[in-house]
């Protein structure tokens, strides 16, 4: 497939864009909202000629901040546009930088020309910078065509979404041909973006960013005085976060086993996705434990069991308030979330089996030590278990993750280093 057949399709499809806009608006009514701004329609007034940082959802926006406020901070003259792709997104972004005037934001347009031309003539950035690996072939090209250098920041490629980029050949080579960075995060990665198109010279291995994640010293006070008042010090306390549908119920079948030995115990269940807080609410309710949201500041008491983190922008916190954190979206196929942040925290870190998004962040952990993973219920009760019984181990555990992050910062600096020679 080439760019003429994939636009043509992308028009075709547009129905089902909107059919696809409608179902999640059900669930999400933000959804709803700002439609124009996916057809680069109605978009806010924006200043001309900074830099544009795409950032596809709340994991990407929450990597990128760093690397924002460094830009921010290295090019005090220049605006600085952030686009997303989700509500959750957007709204993250705006907590972010509520407070920084040359922060500009809008939804990026779907990838179809004339949108993409819209935009760009009116953003005219001097720099395009993408997260991860949102590789959009009529952006790329909209920029190639305007002379805008595009890097791939912190960019990550799973062998199997290698696999499937690979497939379509004739549309991929030619877009990563014309990126003039991809800031790889290890060199295994590196080599398939080579061996999908990209120019050699193109492509630098300069780690994982989310290794130089930087924690408020304040932040585990704070949690260690809500502790204190919600008289939870000497409880166990363990948080799953960003669970997935499907993993919930799993989550809270090992909270019932270890309630069994620990009938104190505390769990902090974090969903993902807002649009799933009702819904993980109702479960909690109707498997009869005494649940409590965290969005009404109501204090934990000693018949809480389970408190819903159902606030946004709060996820750190909610980690630093627990002795030991599981991240989901591993015990179902969806490729695992940031491990990085509890153990940023020191905290010792569960996960499921699937961790496809983060195989070398993973490696790395568990190598050291870091990481324990676990397959099913009974083994994520079990491997909570451990650590309270054995806190010389959980101890061990989180100092280890500790060091692995400490060990491989300056990914920051090399990245800015390196869009530094595009601008």
């Amino acid at each position: 497939m080439n760019r003429t057949l994939y636009t043509l399709l992308f028009h075709l499809g547009l129905p089902l864009v909107a059919i696809r806009l409608w179902l999640r608006a059900r669930k999400a009514p933000a959804y709803a909202k700002r439609i124009g701004e996916r057809f680069a329609l109605n978009l806010p007034v924006m200043q001309p000629g900074g830099i544009w940082v795409h950032a596809v959802s709340v994991g990407e926006s929450i990597a990128a901040a760093p690397m924002i406020r460094a830009l921010l901070k290295r090019y005090p003259q220049l605006p600085i546009t952030v686009t997303c792709m989700t509500p959750t997104g957007s709204d993250r972004i705006r907590a972010l930088f509520a407070e920084e005037p040359r922060i500009q934001h809008c939804y990026l347009p779907y990838d179809l020309p004339w949108a993409a031309a819209r935009f760009l003539s009116r953003v005219r950035p001097k720099l395009a910078v993408i997260m991860e690996t949102e590789l959009w072939p009529n952006q790329s090209h909209q920029c190639a065509k305007r002379g805008i250098p595009v890097a791939l920041a912190n960019a990550r490629l799973s062998a199997r979404s290698a696999k499937g980029y690979a497939r379509f050949a004739k549309l991929t080579r030619p877009m990563l041909e014309e990126m003039s960075l991809i800031a790889a995060q290890t060199e295994t990665e590196a080599e398939r973006f080579r061996q999908l198109g990209a120019r050699p010279d193109c492509v630098e291995v300069t780690g994982s960013i989310k290794f130089d994640l930087t924690i408020d010293p304040q932040l585990l006070i704070n949690a260690r005085e809500l502790r204190a008042q919600w008289q939870t010090l000497e409880r166990p306390v363990w948080i799953a976060a960003s669970t997935h549908e499907g993993e919930d119920a799993v989550v809270l079948a090992a909270h019932r086993q270890l309630l069994a030995s620990y009938p104190n115990a505390l769990l902090i269940l974090v969903p993902r996705h807002p649009e799933r807080f009702n819904s993980v609410f109702e479960l909690c309710q109707s498997q009869g434990f005494e649940t409590l949201r965290r969005s009404t500041a109501t204090p934990v008491n000693a018949q809480t069991q389970v408190l819903l983190g159902d606030t946004m922008g709060e996820l750190l916190f909610l980690y630093a308030l627990a002795d030991s954190a599981f991240v989901g979206g591993s015990l179902v196929a969806n490729g695992g979330h940031n491990l990085l942040e509890p153990a940023a925290l020191s905290k010792p870190v569960l996960s499921g089996p699937h961790l496809f998004n983060f195989l070398e962040i993973a490696a790395m952990l568990r190598d050291a030590g870091a990481l324990a993973e676990v397959d099913d219920a009974q083994s994520l009760a079990q491997a909570v278990r451990r650590l309270i019984e054995l806190p010389q181990d959980a101890q061990r555990m989180a100092q280890a993750g500790l060091n692995v992050m400490l060990a491989n910062q300056g990914a920051l600096q090399r990245l800015l280093d390196g869009l530094g020679r595009l601008l």
